[in-house]
């Protein structure tokens, strides 16, 4: 299958500006800025065949169990893309499933998604499958982000989302949080809180960084 570049959108903070932010709050703020203008760089040489190249670095790095439920997303912006993995995933027996917001300050919902099913728009120009399709808990979720360090903590857009899901999804069981994201994306540190959650992994198009010794076992066995 052929993919497009991700179209190209503004991504804008709005989620997570309040009436008076924080001085660590201002600081996100800023470090997404630079962040955005980073990942549009690297994004621009060729994003078609870095998917690919961040395909072939994830498969041999994870290994997901059988028939395992994957969560993955539809790209965005400058995000890089995940589809190529997907769509392996997807033909190697793996449930394929999409985030999709369930309000402000809720954790995400995730629905099922076959490379045939059709999308619907939803916010940030980004799309998800129909309200139609089941629901489905992940057990592995691949998660785009601004930047990382070799700490496991990601900086996101700021909504939080993705924290307060993985906070739940590993109160309820095991789970793998991969982080994917170009090389240009690391720094020496993001900045963080109390409510970031780690990544137990961090793929790249350059390399595979295994963040946490005490994850989950991918290895069923």
């Amino acid at each position: 299958m052929n993919f497009e570049p991700p179209p190209v959108v503004a991504v804008t903070d709005s989620l997570m500006v309040d009436s008076e932010l924080s001085s660590l709050d201002a600081s996100k703020r800023q470090a997404r800025t630079a962040a955005k203008l980073v990942r549009a760089e690297a994004a621009a040489e060729d994003p078609v065949a870095t998917g690919y190249a961040l395909c072939e670095r994830v498969l041999p790095a994870i290994d997901f169990p059988s028939g395992c439920v994957v969560s993955a997303y539809w790209p965005i912006g400058s995000e890089i893309d995940p589809r190529p993995l997907m769509i392996h995933l997807h033909e190697d027996g793996h449930p394929i499933a999409l985030p999709v917001t369930a309000g402000r300050g809720n954790p995400l919902v995730f629905r099922a998604w076959r490379p045939e099913d059709p999308l619907e728009a939803a916010g940030l120009s980004t799309r998800v499958p129909l309200a139609s399709q089941p629901e489905l808990t992940p057990r592995v979720l691949i998660v785009p982000l601004l930047a990382f360090d070799r700490a496991g903590y990601r900086l996101g857009y700021g909504g939080g989302y993705f924290d307060r899901t993985l906070a739940r999804l590993r109160q309820s069981g095991a789970v793998l949080a991969v982080g994917v994201a170009y090389a240009a994306q690391e720094v020496a540190e993001v900045l963080r809180d109390g409510g970031d959650q780690p990544l137990d992994w961090i793929v790249t198009e350059d390399e595979s960084i295994r963040v946490r010794a005490n994850a989950m076992r991918t290895d069923p066995s």
